[in-house]
């Protein structure tokens, strides 16, 4: 659905919903896929799918990837390869840093500007260093209304 920021432009939401099926294994609806998530055998789970914090990396891997592309993409430089490892350090219970790293089949010299312009229009990391605002709400799914409006 799009709303209209204060700023004046057009804003996006995007929604996913994860489901608990017991223990830490739980769904993730996304658009039109599933993803099976879960704690490893070794905290617990039963490692029917990656855990959260490998959903993160991935999320900063592949959306850096895509971004890495389309700035080769609109620069004319056709990759002959193209990888990037994201690697969370853990600092307590959360990542005290993430490290991106990217092989970039192109001249080398056009790496620092393709890196440029990925960090520019990269969704995820821009998201990570701005401090994004965090909220959470909680229903009873006994006061849970029966026409759908539960998220409302």
């Amino acid at each position: 659905m799009a709303t209209t920021r204060t700023d004046g432009q057009v804003a996006a939401d995007r929604t996913v919903e994860g489901v608990w099926h017991g223990g830490y294994h739980c769904t993730v609806e996304a658009g039109s896929f599933t993803i099976e998530v879960d704690e490893p055998l070794s905290v617990g789970g039963t490692d029917l799918g990656p855990q959260p914090t490998d959903l993160l990396l991935a999320s900063v891997a592949s959306c850096f990837t895509l971004a890495l592309s389309y700035a080769a993409r609109k620069r004319s430089i056709e990759l002959t390869e193209l990888s990037v490892r994201a690697t969370g350090t853990y600092d307590g219970l959360q990542f005290g840093a993430i490290r991106v790293d990217a092989r970039i089949g192109a001249p080398e010299a056009e790496l620092e500007r393709l890196v440029e312009v990925a960090e520019r229009v990269c969704y995820v990391t821009n998201t990570l260093r701005s401090g994004v605002r965090l909220s959470t709400q909680a229903v009873s799914t006994a006061a849970v209304p029966t026409d759908g409006s539960e998220y409302s």
